[in-house]
């Protein structure tokens, strides 16, 4: 089992935080309009299903989810959305990759912009830090549900998972991209109570970093969150051991 990062966990509680916020519904109903595009039966398109997931998990209405559906699938209009990865440095040499999904190209490419330039970094081209990622599947548990270690890395194992990190309050068990959806409904059939399943982009190495860099850098991450286009955003530093976020 691999150690943790202070970022990871304080990036998940800001997830649960957020979560009463409507931009959450909107993100959440982005992603399943987006997998539905492959397909709107959830039973034959795996992301769908974990879109799906993930936004029961934040208690988003089933007439919302049956909508995004249609808008993706083509029958409603609304679903004209493009999926774009953006990639750059922020402050400190902290790589950063940002997801968005959008009905304006030129929008988004501008506001982003704009926050990396505003906040001490720099937009790169493609490709020009994701190579510091690995992209993973990445499933969380909460230790409220879960307490013994042994418990999730059996649950891990038995579903073929291939590492399990301890991430303070949550377990994140990672998985190889192509092995995610097998994993996934392998803990969905065992029963396991998930409390977030998707494809990630996860630091090789995590860049150790002052307080007074994280506090900037999650300035910079939080001003990205507020942007209405953004639907994920990963760096690659670790905080302080002091640090209380």
């Amino acid at each position: 089992m691999s150690g943790h990062s202070k970022w990871a966990n304080i990036q998940h509680r800001k997830g649960r935080q957020d979560a009463k916020r409507g931009k959450e519904f909107t993100k959440a109903a982005k992603e399943i309009i987006i997998a539905a595009k492959s397909g709107g039966d959830p039973a034959g398109n795996p992301r769908l299903r974990a879109a799906i997931a993930a936004a029961k998990s934040i208690n988003l209405p089933k007439d919302k989810i049956e909508s995004a559906i249609r808008k993706g699938t083509g029958q409603d209009a609304g679903g004209e959305l493009f999926e774009i990865t953006y990639e750059g440095y922020a402050t400190g040499g902290v790589a950063v990759i940002v997801e968005t999904a959008t009905d304006n190209k030129n929008r988004t490419v501008a506001e982003v912009r704009h926050l990396f330039t505003k906040h001490g970094g720099s937009m790169g081209e493609s490709g020009s830090v994701s190579f510091m990622f690995d992209r993973l599947g990445v499933i969380t548990l909460s230790k409220e549900k879960y307490a013994e270690e042994d418990t999730v890395m059996n649950f891990a194992l038995e579903a073929g998972a291939d590492d399990v990190k301890d991430d303070d309050d949550i377990w994140s068990i990672h998985t190889a991209m192509e092995d995610f959806s097998l994993v996934r409904d392998s803990l969905e059939k065992q029963g396991v109570e998930m409390e977030s399943a998707a494809l990630a982009f996860v630091p090789k190495n995590y860049v150790p970093v002052d307080k007074e860099t994280a506090e900037k850098l999650i300035r910079f991450n939080d001003a990205l969150e507020d942007l209405d286009d953004v639907q994920n955003i990963y760096f690659n530093f670790d905080l302080p051991d002091d640090f209380e976020g």
